[in-house]
Formats: structure tokens, C-alpha cells, sequence
């Protein structure tokens, strides 16, 4: 019989770690984001989103609350993201990992620079940590309301 090993994992206030409550996004990096989202949105028929302010990224809706992020990049396959956790609040989440040991990515690129770990673009946070095996993985802001922004 399969057992499932259960660890509630508190910060120094009392609070369980926010993660276990949210949802996650498969993020796929594209070459050619007009390509990728005729592929998505023609030939497999789904809903695509696209955001005025930035042409790089589109959001596909997969069912009802399900989404895929596409975006273009000129990292290698490998070195992008390969899925990002939807958090309400990307400060506390951030301090609360860090507090369990998790180092996050800074950057100082053209278009992407972060703060203490953090990226704000638009209005919209994000951070990166790579896991045990080197993907690397976000934590960003709730995609509703980036889109409402977007709209």
C-alpha cells in the first residue's frame, strides 16, 4: 500500500506554506510566438490571449481554469521556465521559501531585472529558483489578475 508522507511546513509566524494552496502553469519558451499561437489557437482550437503591452507572451486557456504560457526567449531550452506556481502574494511567498533554504535567481538583463529575487513587469511579479534537479521554477502573481490588467 502506497503511503503518502504528509509535512506541514509553518514559518516562524505560524503560517503553512503557501504553495500547497495554489495552482501551477506549465510555461513553454517558443521561438516564434505569432507561430506558436496560430498552432494553439487555429489548429488546436483553443482560446488565446494576447497582451498589447507585451507581444512576447500569450496565454492559452486549456478547460475552464486551466492556462499554458507562451513565451518567446532567446535562453536555451533547458534554461527557461518550465512551470510557475499562481501565488496571491509573491513577497510572503518568496520570504517564506527563503526562509526554508531556497535561493532564488536574480537577474539584470535587457527588459528583465529583479529586486531581491523579484521581477515586477507591468505590474506583474515574478520569481525564479531552480529545483533539486536545475529546472527552474517560478512563483508570479495570480494570472486573473494580470489579464484584467491586460484587457
Amino acid at each position: 500500500m502506497l503511503q503518502r508522507e504528509r509535512r506541514v511546513h509553518a514559518n516562524e509566524r505560524g503560517d503553512v506554506m503557501s504553495l500547497r494552496d495554489t495552482s501551477i502553469v506549465p510555461v513553454l519558451a517558443v521561438d516564434d510566438i505569432e507561430r506558436a499561437v496560430a498552432f494553439y489557437g487555429d489548429r488546436l482550437g483553443l482560446e488565446v490571449v494576447r497582451f498589447e503591452k507585451d507581444p512576447t507572451t500569450a496565454m492559452v486557456r486549456v478547460g475552464e481554469t486551466g492556462w499554458l504560457m507562451l513565451y518567446t526567449t532567446s535562453f536555451r531550452r533547458g534554461e527557461t521556465t518550465q512551470a510557475s506556481f499562481i501565488v496571491s502574494d509573491v513577497e510572503g511567498t518568496v520570504a517564506e521559501l527563503r526562509e526554508r533554504g531556497i535561493e532564488f535567481e536574480e537577474y539584470d538583463l535587457p527588459g528583465l531585472k529583479t529586486e531581491r529575487g523579484i521581477a515586477t513587469l507591468e505590474g506583474f511579479k515574478t520569481a525564479w529558483f531552480k529545483d533539486s534537479e536545475g529546472n527552474t521554477i517560478a512563483v508570479s502573481q495570480e494570472q486573473e489578475e494580470w489579464l484584467r490588467r491586460a484587457a
